[in-house]
């Protein structure tokens, strides 16, 4: 028996990254209150956040032939509800080592849904005929922006972080429900994933557009797991306005990816990438020196659009490589990229704490530099969208 809305195959990719970024999402409004009730520093908690990132990359690298016995239907349907209680549990963790532990399988389910997802979106542009990858992750800013200004409203009532998640399950399964109730999965357009190799090695290529793509994704995971603890700390802002930096950084990041593809179109994917790298310095640079709580607010929604589409854009330049099949290039970016992700953490995590938490995103200007100086590897000419 099936249930839930009738929507168009797009409709329904869209809203289940949009309710799995809200499902994720309301536990970073959150963080500032989680470091303090475990009365650690930066560095800690820093540690303690990277359990998210080596489940992910776990199950990037061995989940996919498993999804396809389980079926995708079955399994998103139970990954972003259980996803939700995941994150309650970890709320309850008394110091950064059990938060590291509890966030493990946090980040197990987060690398199924990605790998479901990002696929789904992937087969479902060639059902339709046009591009939605980037209108796909935009709907997850969305849902992203949603869920910063919902624990941004709870935190500032007073509710505690647990009470709070805790009531974002019965949230998850409702919207899981109510969007792909009636989702099945869009024909596949190649083979099994289970020949593709565990581990793809980059190339000097491939090495090329992973320095393409470091700055966003510090920015990108900075704003997301620091910014609201930078505002508490900087300014000792009220709930709501802390919040605010974190949600701003997804509104601001999802309309330009909703955007995207028609400038990627018009002009060209290096074009696009250096005006962004251009917006991330100023964002960058807003928030390294801090003059007020909205001017670093503004900083932050500039990190959010100077991170949009340049990750995107690296995969797809990926995927045009001709010196190896596109699923081994696409996932040797992914997976040496991801690395970003466990690392940042608790670098950044160690900067704040020894030099303070402004340098945690002034460490951005030479990685954008370094950004910059590779841009070019990601074609100057549009990339042509070709329907099967």
């Amino acid at each position: 028996m099936k249930f839930g809305l009738d929507l168009a195959p797009h409709h329904k990719v869209f809203g289940a990254f949009g309710i799995y970024s809200f499902t994720m999402g309301n536990i970073f409004p959150r963080f500032a209150d989680l470091k303090n009730a475990m009365g650690v520093e930066e560095g800690l908690f820093g540690l303690g956040l990277i359990g998210a990132p080596v489940g992910t990359l776990i199950s990037l690298t061995f989940a996919p032939p498993l999804l396809e016995k389980i079926g995708y239907r079955r399994a998103i349907l139970f990954l972003i509800p259980i996803l939700s209680l995941f994150y309650a549990v970890t709320s309850l963790a008394p110091n950064p080592y059990w938060f590291f532990v509890l966030l493990v399988p946090v980040g197990l389910t987060l690398g199924c849904i990605e790998i479901i997802l990002n696929l789904e979106a992937d087969r479902t542009e060639h059902l339709v005929g046009r591009r939605i990858m980037n209108r796909a992750h935009g709907f997850w800013s969305f849902g992203f922006f949603a869920a910063g200004l919902v624990g941004g409203v709870i935190a500032q009532w007073g509710l505690s972080p647990q009470v709070h998640l805790f009531a974002i399950i019965p949230v998850s399964i409702i919207g899981t429900l109510l969007l792909l109730g009636r989702f099945e999965p869009a024909p596949a357009r190649t083979g099994s994933h289970a020949d593709e190799p565990k581990f793809a090695a980059p190339t000097a290529g491939i090495m090329a557009l992973v320095a393409v793509t470091l700055s966003a994704m510090a920015m990108e995971g900075g704003y997301m797991d620091w910014s609201v603890i930078y505002m508490h700390d900087l300014y000792n802002s009220v709930p709501f306005t802390a919040a605010l930096a974190v949600t701003l950084g997804a509104l601001a990041q999802a309309i330009t990816r909703f955007f995207a593809d028609g400038f990627v179109e018009r002009y060209s994917p290096v074009l696009v990438s250096r005006v962004l790298l251009g917006v991330m310095t100023v964002g960058i640079v807003l928030v390294f020196y801090p003059m007020g709580e909205w001017t670093s607010l503004l900083g932050f929604a500039l990190l959010g659009i100077g991170s949009s589409a340049i990750f995107p854009l690296a995969m797809s330049a990926a995927a045009q490589r001709t010196d190896r099949p596109a699923a081994v290039n696409v996932a040797a970016l992914a997976q040496t990229s991801f690395v970003t992700f466990l690392v940042a953490p608790p670098v950044l995590g160690f900067i704040a704490q020894h030099w303070g938490i402004t340098w945690s995103f002034g460490i951005g200007l030479p990685l954008v530099i370094l950004s910059f100086a590779f841009s070019h590897v990601l074609g100057r000419k549009p990339l042509p969208h070709k329907v099967d």
